[in-house]
């Protein structure tokens, strides 16, 4: 279990004596993976040395061979591993991968974003401590990148590519297209266009409601899909049955009166 290189997490010449069980192991994942029970790393206080074997008080340095446990030490979460250009968020209350100046620690959503994204996203209040709504695993401690949708709710990037890869356009929790459907909604003009609907249904029309801009209206019906009449979205869901169109009377023929013949005058 213990190696100079540490384990496949990763980089270390040290162990972490777990404070829940007294066990050694390189890291809360190597742990979490084996026990019954999960490692708080806020709590460990010993380490031991992968040369030596010495076990000391959690440090960069081993006190009796001088050897480094990890380039890059954080002794609030007790994280060894190579130079990531990591640095500690204290508002996130973990280590995150650098460099520090390309990130912002966004107040509402409670979380580091790319600065790129400063002043340009849409903010969820304590977005990361939901757990991801694809598989359901947290996403705020999670080593799996997150990615952000245009709605501003978080995915684990593994999750979001594997939902693309599926079809799935739409976010699992508030159902905004996950992405630019632009190119889509314009092939599903085309195939409406190519695929009239019996004529009993011509003139239907039906209620909807916009899952991208949350318009309702009244627009004509079709089994392919309902398109929005503000935005251009067929990201729609029908509010309400089919509204017929009232059918005009067909003129009836009148019959025909006897005429009473002309007298001669």
């Amino acid at each position: 279990m213990a190696s100079l290189v540490g384990c496949d997490h990763y980089v270390r010449s040290c162990l972490l004596k777990a404070p829940c069980c007294g066990k050694a192991y390189v890291c809360r994942l190597c742990h979490d993976a084996e026990e019954d029970h999960q490692m708080d790393r806020f709590l460990v206080k010993e380490v031991q040395c992968s040369v030596c074997n010495t076990v000391q008080q959690a440090q960069q340095t081993c006190v009796e061979c001088n050897v480094t446990f990890g380039e890059y030490y954080c002794d609030i979460c007790h994280l060894f591993d190579k130079d990531k250009k990591q640095y500690h968020c204290q508002p996130c209350g973990i280590c995150r991968i650098g460099p520090r100046e390309k990130y912002f620690h966004c107040e509402k959503c409670n979380l580091c974003l790319s600065g790129d994204l400063r002043g340009n996203h849409k903010c969820v209040e304590n977005v990361s401590r939901q757990n991801c709504p694809v598989c359901m695993e947290d996403i705020h401690t999670s080593r799996i990148g997150a990615h952000i949708l245009p709605c501003g709710h978080l995915l684990h990037k593994t999750c979001f590519d594997d939902m693309i890869q599926t079809g799935a356009y739409r976010c699992p929790l508030c159902m905004h297209s996950v992405r630019n459907m632009e190119d889509y909604w314009e092939q599903m003009d085309k195939e409406i266009t190519q695929s009239p609907m019996p004529t009993e249904y011509q003139d239907a029309t039906v209620k909807i409601i916009c899952n991208d801009c949350q318009t309702h209206c009244t627009v004509p019906f079709h089994v392919l899909g309902m398109k929005c009449s503000s935005c251009g979205s067929y990201n729609t869901a029908q509010n309400g049955g089919l509204i017929q169109q009232p059918q005009e009377p067909q003129p009836q023929e009148q019959e025909q009166q006897p005429q009473s013949p002309v007298p001669e005058p």
